[in-house]
């Protein structure tokens, strides 16, 4: 009886020890920084917001149209500034690096991404009025954040899930992932506020992303809002290369 108690006790332990694991190391699986490593210096502008400065790839273009691109969470976002351009020749863009990444200051967070994301349009907006948001992958919960407090052009979702912490209770099934973790993207609370057009982008071989979560979110849209492709023969991280990609981002298709 003593050793059937002792193993409990021991399985007990090691348990609390893994949600404990889980717990401390939550930031570092879900972000994963990346320096900038494209663009000339004429494509880099510093952006002040409170509490950090961001580096942000641009194409500065005076008039009304810009677009603000959130990326995803091990992406470069220099590194899709010319998939941009090509989707939107004549729109200012905006590629923010978040908090740790490309230079800018900072440690990333949900709470920092939001409050960045929303300083960064309220700037911007003084100068273009018609802004159109697009997020890829952990990007989409930003930029979808974002259209459900502020009055966007249009909104595109790359690759986007319903729940963080619902994918990340799919990846631990036997711990209590919600209540550990503190950077939820619960995108699914968002989502029926949002009033702008909306594409959402999926990949029909996405292996990050599980299609049922994206038609989750989609559901979660007034009806009539949200519009829902489907890219054949594309990956998570393969989607931006195919022939239609530059089309349904700038909705021509």
């Amino acid at each position: 009886m003593r050793i059937l108690s002792f193993l409990a006790l021991a399985l007990l332990s090691l348990y609390a020890l893994a949600c404990l694991a889980l717990w401390l190391m939550q930031h570092s699986l879900i972000y994963f920084p990346q320096p900038r490593r494209f663009g000339d210096p004429a494509s880099v502008i510093e952006m002040k917001v409170p509490g950090a400065q961001l580096v942000v790839s641009a194409r500065r273009v005076s008039g009304p149209d810009a677009v603000i691109y959130f990326g995803g969470n091990a992406e470069d976002v220099s590194g899709s500034l010319p998939s941009l351009e090509a989707a939107f020749p004549s729109h200012a863009l905006y590629l923010p690096h978040y908090r740790g990444y490309g230079g800018s200051s900072g440690k990333p967070s949900e709470a920092a991404l939001f409050a960045d994301a929303l300083a960064i349009f309220d700037q911007l907006r003084t100068t273009h009025p018609n802004i159109t948001l697009i997020g890829r992958s952990l990007g989409s919960g930003v930029a979808l954040h974002v259209a459900s407090l502020r009055t966007a052009a249009r909104l595109v979702l790359v690759t986007p899930y319903d729940s963080i912490a619902e994918l990340a209770g799919q990846q631990f099934p036997f711990v209590p992932v919600r209540y550990l973790l503190s950077d939820k993207f619960e995108s699914w609370r968002f989502a029926p506020a949002v009033k702008v057009p909306t594409t959402i982008i999926a990949a029909s071989h996405d292996e990050v992303i599980p299609m049922a979560s994206t038609r989750r979110l989609l559901s979660r849209f007034t009806p009539g809002v949200a519009t829902f492709v489907v890219v054949d023969q594309a990956g998570h991280n393969t989607i931006s290369t195919r022939p239609e990609y530059a089309a349904l981002l700038s909705g021509k298709r």
